[in-house]
């Protein structure tokens, strides 16, 4: 008898890839994927551990799927992820209602995992020490996808002093070229047409396992017919080398977009998170990118209220932001993790200080993305169609090549390349028009 099992993805994008693979072993175990949690017989939690909310957010849920599990017997939960390889034991003791905790490296195994659940055998699995297996598992693709992530490496070896990473992705580990190479090629003959390579830190691809370096990566995805737009995250600012940098202006299905987390505007607070670079040193790799391809977009993270961070330090911060223009941010209130050396750190900033801070960062970057945004107005632009636009069913949604999305009033174009004229500008979108087709 089939069953059905919904999957939450929680945190970044390796999350999101490792839940398509997750789909795509339930799938040849016979689980149907769930529209809804009601329709479920099996719930997964692909978990973070990033920041201390998304553990709260985990453990809140942990409490409805309690509730939701008595109301139908023979039913499944299971919790797998960076929170699962952190907190392993911890989480079958404060919710004994879960099945299956299984971390970062054991997703290759969850078809075994569920079968032994619903036998009524629970399972501890986190080991980290046979590789990753699961890179051989194909994710689920859904049908008419155009854009697709790919995993490149996982892990990370530069043990910043807030990041708890390494201790729950382990170490970095290059996927073999070939077999990057090959998943990409397979997505091109599905009709994907934009991949985004992912990992912990991109630019340190192939360094330990021997592999090709990664702007020899990108050379040869760059030559997979069918593939338009080459995309990838995370980059180190210590990483990002020349070679890397010199790309954008050779490939031109690079996409103009970089996301470059900076975290603070200090040199001094860079040197206790153990970054690795001086904010100067970061300024020049942003000025060489738009040397080497003008109009790119720069997105980054930032930590606000790092120990130690005083008023003048994050001053710095908001001068780096208003040199660069970010087109977006990603920011957070420092957030103390487990076993990493920022946890053992003495000079706490002020909650509350810290979250003025933060709400000044972030009217900050509110007002530069307006300002980024607004400059696109009276352009046209390719994008990228994914779907029907959300505040509009009869218009379209996609992505300009430089990561901005677009909602717009289709004209008569087929396929998922179109030319849209910029007509506004709102919070965090564009909106446009399509244009004619000259074919």
């Amino acid at each position: 008898m089939r069953r059905s099992v919904f999957i939450k993805t929680f945190g970044c994008q390796m999350n999101a890839v490792d839940s398509a693979r997750m789909l795509s072993l339930l799938s040849s175990a016979d689980y149907l994927a769930a529209a809804t949690l009601e329709e479920a017989d099996l719930v997964l939690l692909n978990t973070c551990s990033i920041r201390e909310k998304a553990d709260q957010k985990i453990y809140s849920d942990l409490g409805t799927l309690r509730r939701w599990k008595q109301r139908r017997p023979g039913r499944l939960v299971g919790v797998g992820g960076c929170l699962a390889q952190q907190d392993g034991e911890t989480i079958r003791k404060r919710a004994p209602h879960v099945d299956i905790v299984f971390g970062t490296h054991n997703i290759s195994n969850l078809p075994e995992m569920v079968r032994r659940a619903e036998c009524r055998l629970p399972t501890l699995a986190l080991g980290m020490e046979e590789g990753i297996a699961h890179w051989g598992v194909v994710p689920h693709l859904p049908a008419g996808a155009v854009s697709s992530m790919v995993a490149i490496m996982q892990g990370c070896d530069n043990f910043c002093a807030y990041c708890v990473v390494p201790l729950v992705r382990g170490g970095e580990v290059s996927r073999p070229a070939g077999d990057v190479v090959t998943e990409v090629r397979a997505l091109a003959g599905r009709g994907v047409m934009e991949v985004i390579l992912l990992g912990q830190n991109v630019n340190s691809y192939g360094k330990k396992n021997g592999e090709i370096p990664f702007p020899e990566l990108l050379r040869r995805i760059s030559g997979i017919g069918g593939i338009s737009r080459i995309r990838f995250i995370t980059s180190h600012p210590r990483d990002l080398d020349d070679r890397t940098i010199r790309l954008f202006e050779e490939i031109g299905t690079l996409c103009p977009h970089v996301h470059l987390p900076l975290q603070s505007g200090s040199d001094r607070i860079l040197a206790a998170m153990g970054r690795g670079y001086t904010r100067g040193e970061y300024i020049a790799k942003i000025e060489a990118l738009r040397r080497a391809r003008p109009g790119m977009a720069f997105s980054s993270d930032f930590i606000v209220g790092f120990p130690g961070e005083t008023e003048d330090d994050f001053r710095e911060t908001l001068a780096v932001m208003g040199e660069v223009r970010f087109d977006s941010s990603f920011s957070f209130r420092f957030s103390s993790r487990p076993g990493t050396r920022a946890a053992e750190m003495k000079e706490k900033v002020d909650p509350q200080e810290a979250a003025t801070r933060l709400r000044r960062l972030q009217e900050l970057q509110a007002a530069h993305t307006r300002e980024r945004l607004s400059a696109q107005v009276g352009r046209e632009v390719t994008v990228l169609v994914e779907g029907k636009s959300a505040r509009d069913p009869g218009m379209r949604c996609g992505r300009t090549a430089c990561n901005k999305t677009m909602n717009f009033t289709p004209g008569s174009a087929e396929g998922p390349i179109r030319s849209v004229l910029v007509t506004g500008a709102g919070t965090h979108s564009l909106v446009g028009e399509e244009r004619p087709s000259h074919a």
